[in-house]
This record gives structure tokens, C-alpha cells and sequence, in this order.
């Protein structure tokens, strides 16, 4: 067994690293090296704070080897684990879109929002203490911003739709964004015979489908290879999952507003969602059955029902409706 069985080399220097959160291969923070110097991109939670420790362990570097610790955006499956790391790297700066940074400095508003959508118990049974980061050692990016790691460059693009404290990261030497939850979820279970299969995540609260199909947009713009997703890893075939995910922001737009007044709404929601799944899956020719496709998609459908619920009630707010 190698030593640090929870890595993966994906070459040009990126290291995936499973962070354990869940189950295996369901979150993904990445350590990118150039010259020397290394970045994290999205941490998990407190609890992979060995693996990416470890993931420097594996190539010889030291904790003053760290430039950046980047997070796509501040929730907790992709933040959670900053304020610790960050107290590991004495180097280091915490790379965080505007909207994200307060939440990162203070994160008590972050964990009450948290608690909002899992409740307070499994909020702290999950991520635990989840530890500021002091405001001097904080950098809060702009839209088409660069930041040079070694004598690499990394750029900024401001990717709203999934949240609006969400921004995606250029690798021109991968030719490859880190999209964090723009570009959607892909679990390595839903590889098919025609390709992968991946899914839009509208966890709550800021869902907005037309800002996150021109986020979208904007990724092709470069013509990327690849892409690295948080949930999870390395996915190719780009314009192909960029035309799935956006067709089932339609979809999944369609079902909510076809379900909007249905008197136990978030269940018919649910149910509906995970029909559209496992049809998409099936069309692929996935060979799961239909209880390993529930297991492996039950968090992402409540979600994603809960995350379409808010939208509706902002969409008929902005209506005027009541």
C-alpha cells in the first residue's frame, strides 16, 4: 500500500488529495507546486488536516514551502479546514473572493448559516471548531486577478450561480480551471460508458441558474482541458458535461417551477430530482442500480431540493408575489 494512499499525482505539478470528508473520493482540495512553492486549492474540513499536511510530507516540502491556501468560495466542505491550516503555515496567505473573506476572518455567521441547513449539532459534530484567520493575513481577489506561484500563473475569475462568494482559478500550464462548485459534481462512481456523468449542485442559499450558466460561459472561453472539481477531481470532456450541466439547470428549473405550489413541495422536489438522476445516469448506460445511486446522490438531492426552494422564494419575492 503507498504510504499516502489519499493522494493522487495528476502531473504539471497537482496533487489530488482526498480529504476523507463523507466518505473516500467525495471531497477534493489540491496542492499545486511550482519551483518549490506550493498553494492549496479548498481544504475540506478540520479533519484532513493530516492528509494535506501529509500531501507536503509526500514531496519534501516544507510548511514554509506554502504561498497560498485558495478557497473557490467559504462553505465549509471546501473552507472548513482554513484557520487550521493556515496556523500550520507560517508563510502562507488565504486567497478568498470579497464576499468570502469577512467569513473567513469571523467565521460565526458562516457556521450559524451552516446550521440553518444541517442544524447546529451536525454543524459541530461535522466541522468542529472552525478556526479565524487573522484580516492581515487574508487577500481578497478581483475579477481577472493573477497571482504568481513560483514562476507560475494562476488567474481569478469572479463565477457566480453557485454562490456569489465564488470564484474559479486558470492553471494555463494544465490548461485547466478549479472550479470548485461552478462546473457542478461528479463522483468517480458515475463514470459510464459514454463518459462521465455530472450533476449541478444548487446547495443553499444563493442558487441562481442564468448567473451560473454564464459562469459556465465564461470557463469555455479559455478552451480547457480539464477541469478540477472539489466533488471530485480531475474530469475532461469539457463542452460535453458543460452542455449536461447546463441542460439539467433547465431541467431542474423546469421541475421547481412545475412544483412550486405543491402542498409538501421540498418531498415531491426531492423525489423528482433524484428521477431525473438516475434517467440521466441510465441514458449514459450506467450498470448502478437504483440504491447505490440513491446512497451515493441522498445529500446532493436534499440539498439541491432545499437550494431550489430558496430560489423559488427569491424569484417570487422579486415578483411581488407573497
Amino acid at each position: 500500500m503507498p504510504a499516502f494512499p489519499y493522494l493522487q499525482d495528476l502531473g504539471h505539478g497537482i496533487t489530488a488529495i482526498d480529504t476523507g470528508f463523507v466518505r473516500e473520493r467525495f471531497d477534493a482540495a489540491y496542492l499545486v507546486v511550482d519551483q518549490g512553492r506550493a498553494a492549496y486549492v479548498d481544504t475540506g474540513t478540520n479533519d484532513a488536516l493530516p492528509r494535506l499536511l501529509g500531501a507536503l510530507d509526500a514531496q519534501g516540502l516544507s510548511r514554509e514551502a506554502v504561498d497560498f491556501v485558495i478557497v473557490t468560495h467559504v462553505h465549509l466542505d471546501h473552507a472548513g479546514a482554513a484557520g487550521a491550516l493556515m496556523e500550520q503555515l507560517p508563510n502562507a496567505r488565504l486567497v478568498a473572493h470579497p464576499r468570502g473573506a469577512p467569513h473567513m476572518v469571523d467565521p460565526s455567521a458562516l457556521v450559524l448559516g451552516a446550521s440553518g441547513v444541517y442544524g447546529a449539532e451536525q454543524v459541530a459534530r461535522t466541522y468542529g471548531d472552525v478556526r479565524p484567520v487573522a484580516a492581515e493575513r487574508v487577500l481578497t481577489t478581483h475579477d481577472g486577478m493573477t497571482l504568481l506561484l513560483g514562476g507560475r500563473a494562476l488567474d481569478f475569475i469572479d463565477t457566480p450561480g453557485h454562490a456569489r462568494h465564488h470564484h474559479c482559478i486558470w492553471d494555463e500550464r494544465s490548461r485547466g480551471w478549479f472550479s470548485g462548485d461552478t462546473f457542478g459534481i461528479s463522483y468517480p462512481e458515475f463514470v459510464t460508458p459514454r463518459g462521465r456523468y455530472l450533476l449541478p449542485t444548487t446547495t443553499p442559499v444563493q442558487f441562481d441558474p442564468e448567473a451560473l450558466k454564464a459562469s459556465v460561459a465564461r470557463l469555455l472561453e479559455r478552451a480547457p482541458q480539464c477541469m478540477y472539481i472539489t466533488h471530485y477531481g480531475r474530469v475532461g470532456d469539457v463542452p460535453a458535461l458543460a452542455r449536461q450541466l447546463c441542460e439539467q439547470v433547465d431541467e431542474m428549473v423546469a421541475l421547481a417551477r412545475s412544483l412550486a405550489s405543491a402542498p409538501e413541495r421540498h418531498a415531491q422536489l426531492a423525489a423528482a430530482l433524484a428521477c431525473l438522476y438516475r434517467e440521466r445516469l441510465r441514458a449514459q448506460g450506467s450498470l448502478l442500480d437504483d440504491a447505490e445511486i440513491g446512497r451515493l446522490l441522498a445529500t446532493d438531492v436534499d440539498l439541491n431540493a432545499q437550494g431550489l426552494a430558496v430560489w423559488l422564494e427569491r424569484e417570487a419575492r422579486a415578483a411581488g408575489q407573497p
